[in-house]
């Protein structure tokens, strides 16, 4: 799975997806549905029995599609977002042109994005200048932290559970305080040229060390000339600034709050080191080099001069499975489900291995207050065991898959009451190839990645994939924070 032997120690569980009680494989609101058009069938039948011929065979076509599964999903929902999706596409609704604005109008993002704007804000505890993304449609801000890269393949078992401890401290002051609604943590990896690593080993050479060191440096270059990568790590937290016992007046005084809020996540001894809060240059780097990969490397002062709105796309469209921008073509995945059994710490290690191709893999949390947790896993208990009734009632037992699901929902009750913290959360994967022709590769490049992991499954954003791009960059959107 990772390449190396993991200890039990190290091994994580608890995964589970929330399912409600439904007949026959539906979910809770389909059966509702389905025997409430079932009942109209019925009354209307009373006044012309001939319509049954219509209504049964079209209400259990639907019901079937509701039931089935596609992709980790209904088919029903599936196959209507398909049409939605061509439906929008007939009316150029998934296209996207910058318009040239006369002043004093200003640019806005695209898509999901579209509501957000940036603020240069002055950090007082540190004396820098801040980047804070403000959501102008429900007041919401985002601060990112740039965070530099560290490795623990080769830390000892009690360094790595350190870790470990430390972040589950972290996601459990981030459930103790409503002003915090979501956090999401970013790796993006892009390929370095091959003459990056050759400049850098020529600088410093030694010309008096002996020759066999030399010619052997010489041709590792050679061989790997495009082994090098930029790890460029972030994290991301969403917060409320108005949930406070005292609601700001004024902007300055959200922003002034947010940043405090901010300030109290303590991620020291988390496997990470906090490299700085990112400023409005470093966030209008990274959104602008997502949809233009060609100018990741630019200096400072040709990002300083950008609206917020110019750092999106010129042009873009937003494909079935793929996103076509400026710079590029871009494949964007998603969870399509929960792991089943114990994955070790490294299991992300085949998506976050260096390719061809520039990569963002995003997790996305949403850590529940105690109490909400508490009710949403005695709900899932509830929920598994009707399931397992039914069945039995039915069959004569229960399905051991779901007496395995009631044992999962269990074994999550018993660790939240011994404190352990109920976090919704999600995988998002983008890889974006330079042009239409390596498209196919790049997409072969994601698969094998996403088989190397066994344990976690991955599928295309299926018509999202423009709303799935963007929830990787440091915008303000987090699709598990309601909207």
């Amino acid at each position: 799975m990772s390449g190396h032997e993991v200890p039990r120690a190290l091994m994580v569980d608890g995964f589970r997806a929330r399912r409600s009680f439904g007949v026959g494989g539906l979910s809770k609101g389909a059966t509702m549905a389905g025997v409430a058009v079932l009942v109209a069938d019925g009354i209307i039948a009373t006044q012309a029995p001939l319509t049954l011929l219509v209504t049964l065979p079209a209400t259990g076509a639907v019901l079937a599609l509701a039931a089935a599964r596609r992709h980790g999903m209904s088919a029903l929902s599936y196959y209507w977002a398909k049409f939605s999706h061509r439906r929008a596409a007939r009316y150029e609704g998934t296209a996207y042109r910058r318009l040239l604005l006369p002043h004093p109008y200003r640019l806005d993002l695209p898509g999901v994005g579209a509501s957000s704007t940036l603020i240069k804000a002055h950090d007082p505890t540190t004396g820098r200048p801040v980047g804070v993304v403000h959501d102008r449609a429900t007041g919401r801000m985002t601060v990112t932290t740039l965070l530099a890269p560290g490795g623990s393949l080769m830390a000892p078992t009690g360094t790595v559970q350190a870790s470990l401890r430390t972040w589950s401290a972290v996601l459990d002051a981030m459930s103790t305080d409503e002003q915090i609604l979501g956090a999401s943590v970013t790796i993006q990896i892009t390929p370095g040229a091959g003459e990056a690593l050759g400049d850098d080993v020529k600088a410093r050479k030694d010309p008096r060390s002996p020759q066999l060191a030399r010619q052997i440096i010489d041709e590792l270059v050679k061989t790997t000339p495009h082994a090098t990568a930029s790890v460029a790590p972030w994290m991301s937290v969403t917060v409320d600034p108005s949930a406070s016992a005292n609601p700001p007046a004024d902007l300055a005084e959200q922003v002034a709050e947010t940043l405090k809020v901010v300030d109290s996540l303590d991620l020291s001894g988390t496997g990470t080191d906090i490299e700085r809060r990112a400023t409005d240059i470093d966030l209008r780097r990274i959104v602008r080099a997502a949809y233009d990969p060609a100018v990741y490397n630019g200096r400072d002062h040709e990002f300083g001069d950008l609206q917020w709105g110019e750092c999106g796309p010129v042009a873009a469209d937003d494909g079935w499975e793929e996103y076509a921008h400026d710079g590029g073509v871009s494949l964007s995945w998603v969870l399509q489900e929960m792991p089943r059994r114990p994955i070790p710490y490294s299991v992300l290690l085949p998506l976050l291995a260096p390719g061809r191709f520039q990569r963002r893999i995003t997790l996305a949390y949403r850590v529940l207050d105690p109490h909400e947790g508490e009710a949403v896993l005695e709900r899932e208990i509830s929920h598994a065991r009707h399931r397992e009734q039914a069945t039995a009632e039915m069959k004569g037992r229960a399905k051991w898959s779901q007496r395995a699901d009631s044992a999962r929902a269990e074994k999550a009750a018993a660790q939240a009451a011994s404190g352990d913290q109920v976090v919704d959360w999600t995988l998002m994967v983008t890889v974006t190839a330079r042009s239409a022709a390596e498209l196919p590769a790049a997409r072969q490049e994601l698969e094998r990645a996403t088989k190397a992991m066994r344990s976690i499954r991955l599928r295309p954003a299926y018509g999202a994939q423009a709303a799935v791009f963007a929830a990787g960059l440091p915008i303000g959107y987090n699709p598990l924070v309601e909207g």
